[in-house]
């Protein structure tokens, strides 16, 4: 992929609008992993950017396939500590709280199988954040057109995959979606010069044609069929066993020319005597 024809990922995020991609995204991923709890949280790929910065488990990390070349010349990035194959992830079944995903999927080789090894390593009621690029965008079209002779423009992937395609796979995998997120408006431009004419485009953007930005964000939850969240299972109070009484005796007591019955109980019984008369 380093011939003329492709552009490199690293690359492109060391290009204009490469670090413009990754100064949105950047704002995005700290407003929407800063209230998101738990224990452990995992940076999946693209350590030039620290996607878990603001969040506040206690143990972070990033896993991705690759080292990091260089740092980028402005911006926050992150340290490797694992480095792994993404349909092939070394952590337990269910000992994620949460998992980012920028550009993953698209750069992935067997995209369903990183979402299910991503559900896998979830926890039930974790959170996933993935990012990717948009193909019905601007830049969308002009990776089509570079397929026509343009020089190429977005970095070299296998797929771009759409917002409504990703929800359609976590969907299939029992995890809830929102609406998500879109942006980068700005039209293919190569310098921060013109970038900047373009920055007033990006909330008309938002306004009047919020689908067609260059890159979009979605966050989902794992959801459990069938599981129920219960508060700790205290002693329950033993219900009072039957208490054994002995039958009752008859007492049959002549009274002239009739006999008088009487029916009596023990002592313990719990009930009073129960007198009856039975005329011969």
């Amino acid at each position: 992929m380093s011939n003329a024809r492709f552009v490199r990922l690293s690359e492109f995020l060391r290009s204009p609008p490469g670090r413009y991609v990754l100064a949105w995204e950047q704002r995005q991923f700290d407003a929407m992993v800063a209230d998101i709890f738990g224990y452990h949280a995992l940076q999946l790929g693209l350590p030039e950017i620290d996607a878990l910065r603001e969040n506040r488990m206690p143990l972070r990390f990033c896993a991705s396939d690759r080292l990091l070349e260089s740092p980028p010349v402005a911006g926050g990035h992150t340290r490797v500590a694992v480095v792994n194959r993404f349909e092939e992830l070394p952590f337990e079944t269910q000992s994620i709280d949460l998992v980012v995903m920028p550009h993953v999927l698209e750069f992935a080789q067997e995209p369903h199988q990183v979402l299910r090894e991503v559900e896998r390593v979830l926890v039930p009621e974790g959170h996933v954040v993935i990012s990717g690029f948009n193909p019905a965008s601007l830049w969308g079209l002009r990776r089509y057109l570079s397929r026509l002779g343009m020089a190429p423009y977005l970095p070299h992937a296998g797929q771009l995959i759409s917002l409504g395609r990703a929800k359609d796979w976590l969907k299939l995998l029992s995890f809830e979606a929102n609406r998500g997120r879109f942006g980068c408006y700005a039209p293919w431009a190569r310098s921060d010069k013109w970038l900047a004419r373009w920055s007033f485009i990006e909330k008309a953007g938002d306004r009047w044609w919020p689908v067609l930005g260059s890159v979009y964000m979605v966050t989902a939850i794992k959801r459990v069929r069938g599981m129920r969240l219960v508060g700790p299972a205290w002693k329950r109070k033993e219900a009072p066993r039957p208490a054994f009484a002995p039958a009752a005796t008859r007492t049959i007591t002549p009274t002239g020319d009739a006999y008088s019955v009487r029916v009596t109980r023990a002592r313990d019984a719990d009930n009073d005597a129960m007198p009856g008369a039975a005329q011969g």
